[in-house]
């Protein structure tokens, strides 16, 4: 906006715009901007296209400080895209959102969007107006979500049996990096969900579940650790490597003498005044680590530090200590272990202290890195991941492909319908709105088979990256789901012997494929709706 125009204000103080350069600016409208928006939507989905599927391929993002991400994650990818159409952000908006509420499917939402889009174009040049084709999709998805319903399969787990949670799970992990590693990931992200779950109220609360990562071993040396990991060590060498049957005290005061309130500044004058002012601090953190050790606590952690000489009597009255704990943590930690956030001393008892069974530092192979851990906490249901990989790359990758498992495993718990992938539920469901495109009279019917042309987009585009032949694969499998009336026949990605997903294990929660269906269909609305965009000389839009 600032490149064309400028805001100034009137004699009231109110804000205005000066719009520049008007004499190079032309409007489009109509037809011509709705292509417009249609041809940035595309450009957006034929990017992420390659991506989709378990052998689909990775990007390569380099920040502005030179930072290399590689990842194959949709949202990820259009977040650190540098986007600059305001229809193209759109996209990003709508992979963001699918990766908040689902976590799963952020690929397959922007490519089945740019395939409506693409469609819709067509219809466009056949002269239907574009609130017909909007309302024609609407139906059409209506259509294939009450399809999805019926062909949707329950998926029954219990504590005791976790199995199928797990397969869910690995589905999800198939196409990120740490698939050598996915029947682990897929136990980590289940038993941690598991931990923190109300299942009777289908409820699952992801602040109990932290994830850490630290670079410099093996994807295989991640774990999931029953209590909470913190990116810090005891203040003091000296200080004991583990404390058993902790009483902690959180405390988010500083750990140190009072400061007085005052703006008149304080002379020391002689040697004996400077003497007695260090003897006064000294007995006043005295005090302090006394009033500590009169609660029963035998370990504090402080949200603020403490300098060296807080440090060395902290050490000299034995009272193990933590500082510089950030506040997430600190909330983490309270949950955890039972116990209250103390933000003053005079406020602290024994009933406010967090317990813990142990709590003990991790150390990693030959650096001098270091972390706690606190374990066999009061509150057995907060838990922490903690993954490990060869460099930083890697590790983000890890925290955002665990993510995404722990979104699908959180989704089944609350609706435990399942459909099998591989592009099976999209041929099944363009079938069913190509059929019922036939008992439509209105123009609504050319909307209906454009949609369910554009749901072969995603079986497509999964032929294509396993290099199969697209066209050839997706009309077999058309004409073997009718033939067999197997809904579950889909690509054989990883090239196994049979098409069936279901014996294949690939398996997608019901809420992530409707969620995608739903969310294409309003987003295209939305821009087949836009019909006018002023553009200056250079094809700029603002």
């Amino acid at each position: 906006m600032a490149a064309v125009c400028s805001i100034n204000f009137d004699e009231f103080g109110r804000p205005f715009l000066i719009l520049k350069d008007q004499e190079s600016k032309n409007r489009l409208t109509g037809v011509e901007a709705i292509k417009t928006h249609i041809y940035a939507g595309k450009s957006v989905a034929n990017t992420l296209r390659t991506s989709l599927g378990p052998k689909g391929l990775d990007k390569m993002l380099v920040s502005p400080d030179g930072d290399v991400t590689v990842t194959n994650d949709g949202a990820t990818i259009l977040k650190m895209m540098d986007v600059d159409h305001q229809i193209a952000k759109l996209f990003v908006q709508l992979s963001q959102s699918q990766d908040d509420e689902i976590g799963d499917g952020t690929t397959g939402v922007v490519v089945l969007a740019g395939a409506l889009l693409e469609h819709a174009e067509q219809l466009i040049d056949k002269g239907i107006h574009p609130i017909r084709i909007a309302d024609g999709f609407e139906m059409a998805a209506r259509c294939a979500m009450d399809h999805l319903d019926k062909i949707s399969e329950s998926f029954p787990f219990d504590k005791d049996n976790l199995e199928p949670l797990v397969q869910t799970a690995m589905t999800t992990l198939g196409s990120k990096i740490v698939n050598r590693c996915q029947r682990q990931f897929a136990e980590i992200a289940v038993q941690a969900i598991v931990s923190v779950a109300d299942l009777e109220r289908k409820d699952v609360d992801f602040e109990l579940i932290k994830v850490e990562g630290k670079e410099g071993a093996r994807l295989e040396d991640s774990l999931l650790v029953k209590g909470v990991i913190i990116d810090k060590y005891f203040s003091h060498p000296q200080m004991p490597k583990d404390v058993k049957d902790a009483k902690l005290a959180i405390l988010t005061c500083p750990f140190e003498p009072p400061k007085p309130k005052t703006k008149h500044k304080l002379d020391v004058t002689s040697v004996g005044s400077y003497q007695e002012l260090v003897k006064y601090e000294q007995d006043k953190f005295v005090e302090m680590v006394q009033r500590v050790k009169d609660t029963g606590a035998n370990l504090v952690i402080c949200q603020w530090g403490f300098d060296d000489e807080a440090n060395h009597l902290l050490l000299k009255h034995e009272l193990p200590a933590v500082r510089w704990v950030g506040g997430p943590e600190i909330e983490l930690i309270a949950i955890a272990t039972g116990g209250r956030i103390v933000p003053r001393f005079e406020e602290l008892t024994a009933e406010k202290l967090g317990k813990a069974g142990i709590v003990k530092g991790l150390s990693f192979g030959t650096t001098d890195e270091k972390m706690l851990v606190i374990e066999e906490c009061q509150n057995s249901r907060a838990v922490t991941i903690f993954l490990r990989g060869t460099n930083k790359m890697v590790v983000e990758e890890s925290k955002r492909s665990i993510h995404d498992a722990l979104c699908v495993v959180r989704n089944l718990i609350k609706d435990n319908r399942v459909v099998y992938g591989g592009g099976a539920v999209e041929i099944a469901c363009s079938l069913v709105v190509s059929e019922q495109a036939d008992k439509i009279a209105s123009m609504e019917q050319y909307a209906f088979r454009a949609f369910a042309d554009a749901l072969e987009s995603v079986p497509l585009a999964l032929a294509e990256n396993s290099g199969l032949n697209p066209m050839l694969e997706v009309t077999s499998l058309k004409t073997r789901q009718i033939k067999e009336k197997n809904p579950w026949l889909g690509v054989d990605c990883m090239g196994k012997g049979t098409n069936d997903m279901k014996s294949q294990n690939v398996i997608e929660t019901l809420t992530s494929k409707k969620q995608q269906i739903s969310l294409a269909t309003q987003l295209v609305r939305m821009i087949l709706k836009i019909d006018d965009i002023r553009s200056s000389a250079d094809g700029s839009e603002y």
